[in-house]
C-alpha cells in the first residue's frame, strides 16, 4: 500500500552523527595531513551519516530520468518544440544521450520514466508512470491539480524503493522536459522569493529578447497562481512539472532508504528545494555534483546549504553532471576502505604545532 507524501516525510530521519564522527576520526588518521583531501573528506564524512557505516561502497548506482511535457511551452520560452521531449525519450531507451554515454563510463543504471511526456511511447524498458500528458500552462492557470503532484511524488518514491529493494545505493536526479527551466525558475522564486530576472536563465540557449519575455511568462506564472511557499506541495502542483514533482519524489525515496541522492542541476536543485521543504531532513542525504551555467543554481544551492564538487560549466541536465560526481563518491569510498593509517604504515604523525595541516616548511603534503 502506498504511503502518503506525509507519512515518508515523517519517515526520514537525521543523519547519523557517531557515524559521522567515527568517518573524521578515520580521515585523521590517514597518512596525509588532515582536511589535505578537501571535499573528499567532507563527502566521506556524509556517506557515513547517511549510511551509518564508516566504510561504505555502492556497487549499483541509477540515475532517474523523469520526463514529462509543459504547457507553459505555449508561451514560446524555448528555443526546442515540445515535440522534443519524447523524441530525447527515445534516444534515451536507445543510450545515445550524453547521460547514457557518462552512466556506462560510471557503471550506473539509467532508469527512464515518462510521468508526462506529452505523447504515447511504448518500449519495453520505458518506466510507463504517466500520470497526464503535460502539464497546464502555467502563465494562465494552475500546473495541474494537488492530488496529480502528490502522485507524482508517490511516482518516484515507489521507484526508489523498489530499486533500493534489489540493491540500488545511490541515485542521481535527471529529468527531461522542454519548458522546464521557466517552472523551476517560478518554483524557485516562489520558494525563495528571488525575483524572476534573478532566477529565469538561458535554458536551451535562448535570445536575450526571449529570455526578457521568459522573464515575463515567470512573472505573470507567480501572479496568477499566488503559491503559498509555506505549502510546498501546493506551490508543485501550481507551478510545476510533473518531472520535478517526481524527482522530489525520489529524493525523498533515497532519503527515507537512507540512500545517498546525488542533485544534478538547475532543476533537480529545485526539486531538492522542494523536498526538503516538504522534510527538512531529507537535505542531509543530498550530494550537490556540479553547479550549472543556468542563472540561479548557485543562490540555489546556498539555500540548500549545499557546496558542489564540480565547476564544469555545464548546462545540459539529463543527469550528466550527477552522474559525472559518481567518480568522486567512488574515490571518497576508496579513500575511507583503502588508504594506510599512520599506524598500519608505520609513518611518523605530525608535531604538535603542526596539527593545522600545514608542515614546517608551509606546504600541505607529507
Amino acid at each position: 500500500m502506498l504511503q502518503s507524501v506525509k507519512e515518508i516525510a515523517r519517515s526520514i530521519s537525521a543523519l547519523d552523527a557517531k557515524a559521522a564522527a567515527a568517518a573524521q576520526q578515520h580521515l585523521d588518521s590517514l597518512t596525509k595531513p588532515p582536511g589535505s583531501l578537501g571535499k573528499l573528506e567532507s563527502v566521506a564524512m556524509k556517506l557515513a551519516g547517511i549510511t551509518g557505516q564508516v566504510t561504505t561502497s555502492f556497487p549499483k548506482s541509477a540515475v532517474v530520468v523523469m520526463a514529462a511535457d509543459h504547457g507553459v511551452c505555449a508561451e514560446g520560452i524555448s528555443a526546442f518544440p515540445a515535440e522534443v521531449t519524447p523524441q530525447m525519450v527515445r534516444n534515451f531507451l536507445a543510450g545515445g544521450a550524453a547521460v547514457n554515454v557518462l552512466a556506462r563510463q560510471a557503471g550506473a543504471e539509467v532508469m527512464c520514466v515518462d510521468i508526462g511526456v506529452g505523447a504515447d511511447i511504448e518500449h519495453p524498458d520505458l518506466i510507463a508512470k504517466k500520470i497526464r500528458y503535460g502539464t497546464g500552462n502555467i502563465a494562465v492557470g494552475p500546473a495541474m491539480s494537488r492530488e496529480e503532484a502528490e502522485a507524482a511524488i508517490l511516482v518516484g518514491f515507489e521507484i526508489v524503493k523498489q530499486a533500493a529493494a534489489r540493491g540500488v545505493g545511490c541515485f542521481v536526479t535527471g529529468e527531461m522536459g522542454i519548458g522546464n527551466t521557466t517552472a523551476s525558475a517560478a518554483l524557485m522564486s516562489a520558494f525563495t522569493g528571488i525575483p524572476a530576472r534573478e532566477t529565469v536563465g538561458r535554458g536551451t540557449g535562448i535570445s536575450e529578447e526571449r529570455w526578457r519575455h521568459k522573464v515575463g511568462v515567470v512573472d505573470r506564472a507567480l501572479a496568477c497562481n499566488r503559491p503559498d511557499p509555506a505549502d510546498p506541495i501546493g506551490t508543485l502542483a501550481k507551478l510545476g512539472g510533473l518531472e520535478i514533482a517526481g524527482l522530489t519524489g525520489v529524493i525523498l525515496g533515497a532519503a527515507a532508504n537512507r540512500c545517498p541522492v546525488v542533485i544534478d542541476g538547475f532543476i533537480s536543485s529545485v526539486a531538492a528545494l522542494a523536498a526538503q521543504r516538504i522534510a527538512p531532513e531529507s537535505a542531509g542525504y543530498m550530494i550537490a555534483s556540479h553547479v550549472s551555467q543556468e542563472q540561479g543554481h548557485a543562490q540555489l544551492l546556498s539555500h540548500l546549504g549545499l557546496e558542489p564538487m564540480l565547476h564544469l560549466e555545464m548546462r545540459l541536465g539529463e543527469g550528466t553532471g550527477g552522474v559525472l560526481a559518481l567518480h568522486l563518491l567512488d574515490a571518497a569510498c576508496r579513500i575511507m576502505a583503502e588508504m594506510a593509517t599512520f599506524e598500519s604504515a608505520g609513518v611518523s604523525t605530525s608535531h604538535e604545532d603542526a596539527k593545522d595541516g600545514t608542515s614546517e616548511s608551509g606546504g600541505n603534503e607529507l
